[in-house]
């Protein structure tokens, strides 16, 4: 129904209403109430022109929901895609991407890219390498059972 109410707990409701205020003074209150909050609504339709009035023509198409962060956030940064994200989001595979990095990090062969997914093709940059310009110095070999990984100073 309205409000997230269930059509039972209306029912409900509509039974404490009538033993509460007893069936003389029901229809009475339900008056009151929708002239509450009509009264309500048409004070908040006067604040929102007048506000609207005092901003001017520059903001006649404002509207009062974009004052919520999340509808503000999603016009504004999403909507308005300038600098290429969602272009940039849909060309990166964050899970092949941390792969290729688990898989060097651990001394394993790359593995092939699956057809079909972003990336398979070949990269713009080229294949990643992990060594510094200049640095010859191979992989080193994979570790045995129990063995530790060096301790580099360098890398904390």
């Amino acid at each position: 129904m309205f409000f997230d109410i269930g059509s039972l707990e209306f029912i409900v409701l509509l039974v404490l209403a009538i033993l509460v205020f007893g069936p003389e003074k029901l229809p009475k209150m339900i008056q009151e109430a929708a002239a509450f909050l009509r009264k309500i609504r048409e004070f908040s339709d006067s604040a929102k022109r007048d506000i609207r009035n005092e901003l001017g023509p520059d903001f006649k198409d404002f509207d009062f929901e974009d004052l919520n962060p999340k509808t503000f956030a999603r016009k504004h940064l999403l909507d308005n895609d300038d600098l290429g994200l969602k272009e940039l989001g849909s060309s990166l595979d964050m899970r092949k991407e941390l792969s290729d990095v688990a898989d060097a990090v651990n001394g394993r062969p790359a593995r092939p890219p699956i057809a079909g997914q972003p990336g398979a093709g070949t990269r713009a940059g080229g294949p990643v390498s992990f060594t510094k310009s200049g640095d010859t110095a191979a992989a080193p070999p994979p570790r045995t059972a129990g063995e530790q990984a060096p301790f580099d100073a360098d890398a904390t």
